[in-house]
């Protein structure tokens, strides 16, 4: 009798566990092989909202797909670096909540380069220190560079290891030495190729020459594919990702990359939910991945569509929409429309920086905003092909680094447009790719959608927060900001 009166409590209780468990957020890692459905519409949640992933085309199985299984010999996948919580990329807090998880064993700490060198004993926490705590992948190039675009190359600069706190650049093995160059860079998201892999210019107008062209379609090639543009197309950046970071021993089949690009070309990721300002898309704004799915690659924003023109409406808010705001709503909706006009309006001195301000370039100094190499409508990365040096990874500019190898860069031709025929910087970055030393330093823009879920921020993480970008590029050009506008930066680049 009393099993009997107990029953229907069982089946409530029941029942509720699983109405709990169907409420519950997806987890958070996802694990090579573990065979999840990749749902047409997936939310995370982060330090500044929610973020949304949408899949054209979704729900999908991952159980066989070669972005999700792991198919080399260390255990990876595609998604171990590229993780749908963190806007297809890979964070810091990420990595640090990984290793707590499994004491160090996923996979993601391959020696290969999820450690600082593979030399040094993969077991100890500090082994892994640029991933724990930069989010920063080693990358390592072949030195000397040996071709460029199919064509042989004789670099016209020399490279000196000054300083190799991690021993990947020095001894029998590593190192300019033993015929390769170690750096460290941030995993870049793969969503939103639509607008990556668009071209705006028939020619690459920081360098005025022809833009280079894809070598399997013959069309002119985007160059926002990779930090130091290595690779021209997908299937050249999967290519090499599977031969470096996966250890593959023989390429992806063609059916493979066909998936993958597939699967990458359907998916669209941005910020959907402000903590402090609520749903992107209401109030007459148009945030979120919505906009990007539906739209097409805009203009410069100079000539065309605005860019962050999605949250003009909520510069000037009826006061009927206000009413339905909370006070914290209203002013932080107020301050992304003013942070969208800075990024566009405000202009400042753009100085010794190469890809801009070089002899072939627009003149130095030349006088812009932000939108100048943030130009594109919708997406905010650079409608004009070519690499770009901020100073990031290059000294003066550079923040001083001491987990960092730091390199001497001797020009052997003509000198460095800016830095001179000697320079120092932590990563040569498109000089690796082309062996010019005028290149040293350039290194490709990052992308400026899912910036909420990505922390931290630049190509090695010298950025750990949204506000440290704005304060970098404040030292670096010297811009004057108010200390309103830079909260007002701060927020809009939370909500895209």
């Amino acid at each position: 009798m009393t099993l009997i009166r107990f029953r229907p409590l069982l089946a409530a209780a029941a029942l509720l566990v699983l109405a709990a468990a169907q409420k519950a957020p997806p987890p958070r890692w996802w694990s090579p092989g573990e065979g999840r459905s990749f749902p047409a519409t997936l939310d995370y949640a982060n330090e500044h909202g929610t973020q949304r992933s949408l899949l054209v085309g979704g729900p999908m199985p991952t159980k066989g797909h070669p972005f999700f299984e792991p198919i080399g010999p260390n255990g990876r996948a595609c998604v171990t670096c590229h993780q749908p919580a963190d806007g297809m990329s890979l964070s810091a807090a990420t990595a640090r909540q990984r290793w707590d998880e499994t004491r160090g064993r996923d996979p993601l700490f391959a020696a290969s380069d999820g450690s600082n060198c593979p030399s040094l004993p993969q077991s100890e926490k500090a082994s892994h220190s640029l991933l724990l705590e930069r989010g920063l992948i080693r990358i390592q190039r072949p030195w000397p560079v040996r071709e460029w675009q199919g064509k042989p190359v004789t670099p016209d600069f020399t490279i000196d290891v000054v300083r190799d706190p991690n021993g990947c650049n020095s001894g029998e093995k590593y190192g300019p030495k033993a015929g390769n160059v170690s750096v460290y860079r941030r995993p870049r998201p793969v969503s939103n190729f639509k607008y990556l892999l668009a071209v705006g210019f028939a020619y690459d107008p920081k360098q005025g020459i022809a833009l280079p062209r894809d070598p399997d379609s013959g069309a002119m090639q985007s160059g926002n594919l990779m930090a130091d543009n290595r690779a021209r197309n997908l299937r050249e950046q999967m290519e090499d990702a599977s031969s470096t970071h996966l250890e593959f021993a023989k390429h992806l089949t063609p059916a493979q990359i066909d998936r993958i690009t597939d699967f990458e070309m359907r998916l669209y990721t941005a910020q959907q939910v402000s903590k402090q300002g609520g749903a992107l898309d209401s109030g007459g704004a148009t945030g979120g991945p919505a906009k990007l799915r539906d739209s097409e690659p805009g203009a410069l924003g100079s000539i065309g569509t605005p860019v962050w023109s999605e949250y003009a409406a909520w510069e000037k808010i009826s006061s009927e929409d206000a009413a339905k705001l909370t006070p914290e709503q209203l002013a932080f909706r107020q301050s992304v429309a003013r942070g969208a006009r800075t990024f566009r309006d405000k202009t400042f001195l753009i100085t010794d920086s190469s890809g801009i301000n070089s002899p072939v370039g627009f003149g130095n100094p030349v006088r812009n905003s932000c939108v100048f190499c943030h130009n594109m409508a919708q997406m905010g990365n650079d409608v004009a092909p070519g690499q770009v040096d901020l100073g990031t990874t290059t000294l003066p500019y550079a923040d001083p680094f001491d987990d960092l190898p730091l390199f001497r860069i001797t020009c052997l031709k003509a000198p460095h447009p800016f830095y001179g025929r000697t320079f120092y910087t932590y990563d040569p970055g498109f000089a690796l790719t082309t062996g010019r030393c005028a290149d040293a330093g350039k290194i490709t823009l990052q992308s400026m959608r899912g910036l909420a879920a990505r922390a931290p921020y630049f190509s090695n993480g010298l950025a750990k927060d949204l506000r440290a970008v704005v304060d970098y590029y404040e030292r670096r050009y010297n811009i004057s900001y108010t200390e309103r506008e830079k909260q007002d930066l701060v927020n809009l680049m939370s909500v895209l």
